[in-house]
């Protein structure tokens, strides 16, 4: 059994939708990060960097494991059943590539523009352009890559598509008054949103937990 400790953000939903991918029984438990019970020394435990998400597998080897970073989580799960990684080769590397790309690159710059153009009460232009354009230059990057393969590691996908899809989708959504009319304009980008977003496993994920 797998307990999930998890919120919904874009980083959360990324643990959710693999395991409803892969089928493995789990236990959701939301941790309200305006409560800031992410600080609470029972999480502490669990995730020493205080972040969600973060999972304890009771059927670890060895006994009960907990596994904290979202980066790390998909890693295990993937290599624990099997699933959504190749075992070797260069498609496992590419996989591997293009989560490293979204945990350095998309997820935090995106977090900022998230904080400076839409959250922040105190607008800082400079910010604003700095980190737009780097939000844009990352959905340039996917889109190349998406004109050359059906998705990011290749003909198959993989948990690296799983990682980016939560922060790619806040483009259109939450982070849309910045990035809404330059998506609009990446067919590719456009195409692989829509053929994630329809698996119903990243539907039952993305609604992960209720809040």
């Amino acid at each position: 059994m797998i307990d999930l400790y998890t919120w919904a953000t874009p980083n959360g939903r990324k643990a959710s939708i693999m395991l409803e991918e892969i089928g493995l029984p789990y236990v959701v438990h939301p941790v309200n990060l305006g409560r800031r019970e992410q600080f609470e020394p029972e999480f502490l435990a669990i995730s020493p960097n205080n972040k969600i998400p973060a999972i304890v597998d009771s059927d670890g080897p060895g006994g009960p494991l907990s596994v904290f970073e979202s980066g790390a989580i998909l890693t295990y799960l993937a290599e624990k059943t099997g699933r959504l990684l190749a075992a070797k080769g260069a498609a496992r590397y590419k996989a591997l590539e293009w989560l490293a790309w979204q945990v350095g690159g998309l997820g935090p710059m995106f977090g900022q523009l998230g904080f400076f153009a839409v959250r922040s009460s105190e607008k800082a232009p400079l910010a604003i352009q700095r980190f737009t354009k780097e939000a844009e230059r990352l959905i340039d990057v996917m889109e190349r890559r998406l004109s050359a393969a059906a998705h990011l590691a290749g003909d198959d996908y993989s948990i690296a598509d799983i990682a980016c899809y939560p922060w790619a989708l806040a483009a259109t959504t939450y982070l849309a008054p910045a990035l809404g009319e330059f998506v609009r304009q990446k067919p590719e980008f456009q195409r692989w949103l829509a053929s994630v977003g329809a698996r119903p496993a990243v539907e039952r994920g993305m609604a992960i937990p209720k809040t």
